[in-house]
């Protein structure tokens, strides 16, 4: 790959390197500028304009390097859904219903369901149970090992009881 086509492809790494090092040098200007002076009016315009400034480009540099990593992980993620749609054996929902990846009947879909199963029948989950006395049920699931709040309480210990 020749150097302007990597250019080109890294601009906004270039240009957040090119601000932090901006950012840098009017840090250590301003710095330099406020501790060559006891008077705080002399020290104002450094900070206001050294400072601030280069508070703003190191800014401006960290949300450049940001934006640039997450467009490479944006790019991953787009070789990563084409690989996975060019790949044999993957099902697709046409119809609202499940085809394997040959059309043909006892093929498998990606929900492991028979080609053909009604999508909704393929990602059924078990019906909640009926409300009582009007109210309505919520269906929540437990972390496995987690006690049901209805579980019976422990009998007491001998240690207990005294």
């Amino acid at each position: 790959m020749d150097l302007m086509t990597r250019v080109r492809s890294q601009w906004d790494r270039l240009t957040a390197a090119a601000t932090g090092v901006g950012g840098a040098v009017a840090l250590i200007v301003g710095w330099h500028g406020v501790s060559g002076t006891p008077y705080p009016a002399e020290q104002l315009p450094y900070l206001a304009s050294a400072g601030f400034g280069g508070l703003f480009l190191l800014g401006v540099s960290t949300a450049l390097w940001l934006s640039a990593d997450l467009r490479d992980e944006w790019r991953k993620l787009d070789r990563i859904e084409q690989a996975l749609r060019a790949a044999d054996g993957l099902g697709t929902f046409e119809a609202g219903r499940v085809v394997g990846a040959s059309g043909a009947p006892g093929a498998f879909g990606p929900t492991g369901a028979p080609a053909g199963t009604p999508v909704p029948a393929a990602y059924a989950a078990p019906a909640p149970a009926p409300a009582e006395h009007g109210r309505t049920a919520i269906a929540t699931a437990a972390p496995a090992g987690a006690v049901p709040a209805t579980a019976p309480k422990p009998a007491p210990s001998a240690e207990d009881t005294r």
